[in-house]
């Protein structure tokens, strides 16, 4: 698998506004209003449903908040990242006001494990791009990840600066836009390297991640495993009642006096 040369390379409108929005929200304060859908739809040529989904992307992140009738205005950053979000961890560390950092323990190109040849669709005789690293904030260990990509990204993989920048930002640059996925989260023991590494007691609980990654066109791009001191990390869930969702669900019912 081939990506498409650097002017074939397509990148969702949606995501360009969504990205400078970002950086936008960064430099200002909580509760400072942001541009309306109208604006941006000037700004970037758009419709205004392609602005309004840029936006309602950074809402449901909890990144902004938008009030009927007067706008969208920055939110008080999120604790802990949404599960049902896909935040890359340096973004996530800088909206809690730390600094983001990593320590590459491994990389480079080797052949793929069944697990991997599956999950990333991979065809007979192609090899992945290991990337191992200790994530920290502010230079306390966080978690240990390691992501497996196809050949074909190899390039950003083993070319980027990825002890002080967002692997995520890396590849969007290169025009492959991480946009979708799925990911399990369990309970487990650290091992032996996993308190080497996260300068634990072996046993402590860790929570694991696993993920798989798809980009816009719906291509595997990335399979993780990030493995997070359980004392220093958590997961924001946000989820519907099932009951309540029944009740919505019946038709309209007569009172007893009916």
């Amino acid at each position: 698998m081939q990506q498409p040369e650097t002017g074939a390379r397509f990148v969702p409108r949606y995501f360009e506004i969504e990205q400078a929005l970002r950086g936008r929200i960064a430099k200002l304060d909580v509760d400072a209003p942001l541009p309306s859908d109208a604006m941006l739809c000037e700004e970037f040529g758009v419709s205004r449903m392609t602005a309004r989904n840029a936006v309602q992307r950074l809402a449901q992140e909890g990144i902004v908040y938008r009030v009927p009738g007067r706008g969208t205005f920055v939110a008080r950053p999120p604790a802990h990242r949404q599960a049902s979000s896909l935040v890359s961890f340096t973004e996530e560390m800088l909206r809690q006001g730390r600094t983001p950092s990593s320590q590459v323990l491994e990389r480079g190109l080797r052949e793929p494990v069944e697990g991997e040849r599956a999950g990333l669709r991979l065809p007979a005789g192609a090899c992945v791009v290991v990337l191992r690293r200790v994530r920290l904030a502010d230079e306390a260990p966080m978690a240990v990840e390691t992501a497996v990509f196809p050949e074909a990204v190899a390039s950003v993989i083993l070319g980027s600066d990825l002890e002080r920048r967002s692997l995520h930002a890396a590849l969007v640059e290169a025009g492959i836009v991480p946009t979708e996925g799925r990911a399990t989260i369990t309970a487990e023991p650290a091992s032996s390297e996993d308190a080497r590494v996260l300068v634990l007691r072996r046993g402590e609980p860790l929570l694991v991640e696993r993920r798989l990654i798809l980009d816009a066109g719906g291509v595997p791009l990335e399979l993780t495993e990030s493995r997070y001191a359980g004392g220093r990390y958590a997961l924001d869930v946000r989820f519907d009642v099932e009951a309540a969702r029944r009740v919505k669900r019946r038709p309209g019912r007569r009172s007893a006096g009916g």
